[in-house]
């Protein structure tokens, strides 16, 4: 099944992804998180006007919050727009904050937002818990990637011929 029809069957509408994480981290675990928003920004998300390039998540206070993320301003907004670069609170289970703020003290470790989606009318993002890369891991990363390129283009290849 292709990934647009799972997502259609489940009811999650994608709204933008962080491909340049899965770069410049190497993803360790990855959990569910609701969003405090307010109107125009729902209504802009639906439109799919958001940037989630250089955004991180924090705890702070016992509190899980979400920096950098940047949602525009909503069009149709007449007066109350939205600060477009706000700092969002992230709804998460007390003891899930508590494993990532031991997690996170950890040397090396970072909470990296990976995608912004729909789910059931409810905005979510998946943040992922993830360890730097240094450029030595990316270029072997790039390598891997390329000889499985490579793989699969030989594989349609024979089976064609």
């Amino acid at each position: 099944m292709t990934k647009a029809k799972n997502e259609k069957s489940s009811g999650i509408k994608l709204v933008c992804q962080n491909k340049k994480a899965f770069h410049d981290y190497e993803i360790v675990e990855t959990l569910e998180a609701g969003l405090v928003l307010v109107g125009t920004e729902v209504k802009s998300l639906r439109d799919g006007r958001a940037n989630l390039k250089d955004s991180y998540a924090r705890i702070k206070r016992g509190e899980a919050f979400l920096y950098d993320l940047h949602i525009s301003a909503y069009s149709h907004a007449y007066y109350d727009n939205h600060d477009p670069e706000r700092v969002r609170k992230l709804l998460l289970h007390h003891q899930e904050i508590k494993r990532l703020l031991g997690k996170t003290q950890e040397k090396g470790f970072a909470l990296i937002p990976l995608r912004i989606y729909f789910k059931e009318g409810k905005a979510k993002v998946e943040i992922a818990l993830a360890r730097g890369k240094k450029a030595y891991d990316k270029r072997e990363s790039l390598k891997r990637k390329e000889e499985a390129r490579e793989l699969d283009r030989a594989r349609k290849r024979y089976k064609t011929s």
